[in-house]
């Protein structure tokens, strides 16, 4: 009779099927290396919504305010509450609509600070905040150009204005996304910039002075890298923190190590004659004798199955082609030129292995799509496994009392 106990359990972990590794000291470096382009005075947010990118929310957002960030960015109520109940205080800005006396009640218990995206809305939280004791930091948005959420800049006054005379409500920022900040091409991204400052000023405030004066925020991670001017006392930084450039004009701005490798074990090893089909609808059929590897990941895992006959993986340090079908829960690869390969060795997807790499921009490239959909997709059926340990600057993040 086999028994079960923890030690078992540890074990099956180390020889899972497919894991993502989370090297935390690319992590910590990529905080450091954007804490370089700001000055001393502008807080760096981390955005860990969707998991942080599908990377951990938790584990990410303990190395990054221990790495230099002093804000948190989230899109939903839940994702906020996770932190919290993982003992994280930093504040959080919750960047999605919320709308109910439910949902406030939960943003007020949690201390997250929520994004006021109309009068309207402003005027629920006033009346579901009508018995708190201490008024609730809001964030307003305002829309420039992107025509997502917010209101729009041209009635900023009356907005700020509503929400400044409403009880247990206090104004913490004045914010805006920008809609083309990776295009090399300025242009709109300058339009939305002086429609923000327009309105700023609209207000009653100075972008330049901040006594007595709500925090200013204007940049993602492609306007953080661009230009220091659209810094102001915040930036919101997603992808550049997990080492992934959102264009390739901003590559030289800053060194960035890719945080997420992903990785499987090969399940099977045979060889096939010529005129063999590979998986469903026979997409592959081989045309000499060939060895092929079965590896247990599939679209089922986040392997997107558009990429089935189009990717490359490494084994060995070298790279291999995948072949016919992607899927559910394995991948079939050709691997004649590996020799003796054996059942249990590891593959890498997306990562590094001796000299070559694979990024999600070169899946993203070849699917016709954005590097962040291709890190959001994996699937929470493969473990993340932290790696590495970071290298860090200072013990406890530091964050202004403004920011509270």
């Amino acid at each position: 009779m086999l028994s079960w106990d923890q030690s078992s359990s540890i074990a099956l972990m180390q020889r899972e099927r497919a894991w993502v590794e989370i090297d935390l000291a690319a992590l910590s470096h990529n905080i450091q290396q954007i804490r370089g382009l700001l000055a001393a005075q502008t807080d760096l947010m981390a955005v860990v919504k969707a998991d942080a990118y599908g990377h951990g929310a938790v584990t990410v957002a303990q190395t990054v305010l221990q790495s230099g960030a002093t804000w948190l960015g989230v899109a939903t109520i839940p994702e906020g509450i996770e932190l919290r109940e993982a003992g994280i205080d930093a504040p959080i800005l919750l960047m999605g609509a919320t709308h109910t006396a439910e949902q406030i009640q939960a943003i007020a218990h949690w201390h997250l600070q929520p994004t006021l995206c109309t009068p309207k809305q402003a005027l629920v939280f006033a009346e579901a905040m009508s018995l708190s004791r201490s008024p609730l930091p809001v964030h307003i948005k305002l829309d420039t150009g992107m025509s997502r959420l917010g209101t729009s800049w041209q009635q900023s006054v009356e907005f700020v204005q509503l929400v400044q005379r409403l009880p247990n409500l206090a104004i913490a920022s004045i914010y805006s996304h920008l809609a083309t900040a990776d295009d090399p091409d300025p242009t709109i991204m300058r339009q939305q910039q002086q429609r923000y400052e327009t309105a700023i000023q609209a207000c009653g405030f100075s972008p330049t002075l901040n006594l007595h004066r709500p925090r200013l925020h204007l940049a993602n991670s492609a306007a953080t890298l661009t230009d220091a001017n659209l810094h102001y006392d915040l930036v919101r930084t997603g992808l550049v923190i997990y080492g992934l450039y959102p264009a390739e004009h901003l590559e030289n701005r800053i060194d960035l190590k890719p945080v997420m490798q992903v990785k499987a074990r090969v399940t099977q090893v045979k060889t096939i004659q010529p005129g063999t089909g590979v998986s469903y609808g026979h997409r592959f059929i081989a045309d000499k004798e060939t060895q092929i590897a079965v590896v247990g990941i599939g679209y089922a895992d986040g392997i997107p199955r558009n990429l089935s006959n189009q990717m490359t993986v490494l084994v060995r340090g070298q790279r291999v082609p995948q072949i016919g079908s992607v899927t559910m829960d394995q991948i079939m690869l050709d691997v004649s030129s590996i020799p003796a390969l054996q059942e249990g060795e590891v593959v890498t997807l997306l990562g590094q292995d001796g000299n070559q790499q694979i990024l999600a921009d070169d899946w993203a490239k070849t699917l016709g799509t954005i590097s962040w959909e291709i890190l959001c997709g994996f699937k929470h059926r493969l473990p993340r496994v932290a790696v590495g340990h970071p290298r860090l600057q200072r013990s406890k993040s530091k964050v202004s009392d403004r920011s509270r």
